[in-house]
């Protein structure tokens, strides 16, 4: 129960579902002839949500600071175990001829360089399949193991754990593996944004852990140029953006995240 609420309650604190509710209670007023006073205070509050939600500064500044938290390191051990989780997948599903990298890739080819790289001796790929939601024919391990293989990685470093259908999962059941091979150092790769949570569940369980974060939606160019922008620019960049509501989402997902978390003591 917990999963299926986490999943569909903060849906109305997002700034799309908030302005949907919002949209549907005028809708609700006007049919019934209420105060329009109240109609008029509602779009009101529309639009603002959309306006600063959508606007790429807001958007920016709200990202930063989930994904600066933990920047890359500049020496990871080699030979190490590295925990890769998923969510960068999507399903082999027609008219797909196999699992394709979705908008979170990056994990699996951050994946693939570190093991080019010598860094990774094994992989340990979590990520299993929430049955209810009836969009996947294989969990997000698999399609790791799948892709990574096309791309030139041994099947027999990497390890999966099936099973997980939250982050908190992705720490429980990949430290009962990792307890078993004797392991308690492991470089952990997910989005940058996730990072911060992720880092603080793999902890809890009592791994040291090296973050090694992938997926950055800023970086320090585009941080900078954020705010010398040229006089048309500025004009772009104060309409809302899908992409921008889209990115100020993924933070609040990972905030209200941290305090559901936090609140079940799993942090």
């Amino acid at each position: 129960m917990f999963v299926f609420l986490s999943k569909f309650l903060p849906q109305f604190i997002y700034p799309i579902g908030l302005s949907w509710l919002l949209i549907f209670l005028v809708l609700f007023l006007l049919r019934h002839k209420k105060d329009l006073r109240w109609v008029k205070r509602i779009l009101w509050i529309v639009v603002v949500v959309i306006f600063i939600a959508g606007n790429q500064w807001v958007s920016a500044i709200l990202a930063r600071s989930l994904e600066w938290r933990y920047l890359p390191p500049e020496n990871m051990p080699l030979n190490s175990v590295v925990v890769v989780l998923g969510g960068g997948t999507e399903s082999e599903q027609y008219p797909r001829q196999m699992p394709e990298v979705g908008g979170a890739g990056d994990r699996v080819t951050y994946a693939l360089k570190l093991y080019r790289d010598g860094v990774a001796g094994k992989l340990l790929l979590s990520g299993g399949n929430i049955e209810w939601l009836g969009s996947r024919s294989s969990t997000g391990a698999q399609e790791m193991v799948e892709l990574l293989t096309l791309m030139g990685v041994p099947k027999d470093i990497m390890q999966l754990q099936n099973e997980s259908r939250n982050t908190y999962e992705d720490a429980l059941y990949c430290a009962e593996i990792l307890k078993k091979l004797g392991v308690s150092e492991i470089i952990l790769v997910t989005s940058a944004s996730h990072m911060p949570r992720s880092v603080a569940l793999f902890q809890k369980q009592g791994l040291t852990v090296i973050p090694a974060p992938a997926d950055f939606g800023i970086t320090a160019e585009g941080w900078t140029n954020l705010w010398h922008p040229s006089v048309g620019e500025v004009f772009v960049h104060l309409v809302p953006s899908a992409s921008d509501l889209s990115s100020t989402q993924t933070v609040l997902k990972e905030y209200i995240g941290i305090l559901m978390y936090k609140l079940r003591g799993w942090l």
